[in-house]
């Protein structure tokens, strides 16, 4: 009897495999032959579940971001004394090491995006899209915090907005700078927190 493939799992070992041969190869110089041998899957069995490398790279960011936002609202909703801006903190912590960790993703993610961007494609707004609920639980992090007088009353908006950029330029300069000093960021959003204390 044939052995039944999980599709859902058959799909992210071969991006979990092509996240590999990403890191190893570079964006622009992987290809699926490439990745069907990492995951030791036949090319034509990839051609099953993606069209391309970049049909495989969105997938990569749905699926991650997907995973991340789950902790991210389980660190916001803990049942503990943490305050409101602690769990802000923790969220920030949290991104700053995945990005630490996954420098080579981070990079090649950025290598995409300047790739897509030559041919027209707007990869910010899958970004965007892929990270409002981050923003949206900032928001309510923010208010909550308010309501309870641990955070002084802000233009919420902006203050989430602000937030998100500094997450974003750490993330940035994680996939471009060899240099990122996370003791420096670290200090920074302990700064920017700190002034938000009520």
């Amino acid at each position: 009897m044939p052995k039944k493939v999980d599709k859902e799992e058959r799909k992210e070992l071969i991006m979990s495999s092509a996240l590999a041969v990403f890191a190893r190869e570079g964006y622009r110089e992987a290809n699926l032959s490439l990745i069907a041998e990492e995951s030791g899957i036949s090319r034509p069995t990839v051609y099953q579940y993606f069209n391309d490398k970049n049909d495989i790279y969105y997938y990569a960011v749905k699926l991650v971001t997907g995973k991340m936002f789950k902790r991210y609202s389980a660190i916001a909703w803990a049942e503990n004394d943490d305050t409101e801006l602690d769990r802000i903190f923790k969220i920030f912590k949290d991104v700053l090491d995945y990005a630490s960790t996954h420098d080579a993703t981070v990079s090649n993610l950025m290598e995409f995006m300047l790739s897509e961007k030559k041919r027209g494609v707007d990869f910010s707004k899958v970004i965007e899209e892929r990270t409002i609920k981050l923003i949206i639980l900032l928001k309510r992090l923010l208010r909550q915090g308010i309501s309870n007088n641990t955070i002084k009353k802000c233009d919420v908006e902006a203050v989430s907005r602000n937030l998100f950029y500094l997450i974003e330029s750490c993330c940035f300069q994680v996939a471009v700078f060899r240099t990122f000093d996370r003791d420096a960021a670290i200090s920074l959003i302990t700064s920017y927190l700190e002034f938000l204390k009520a």
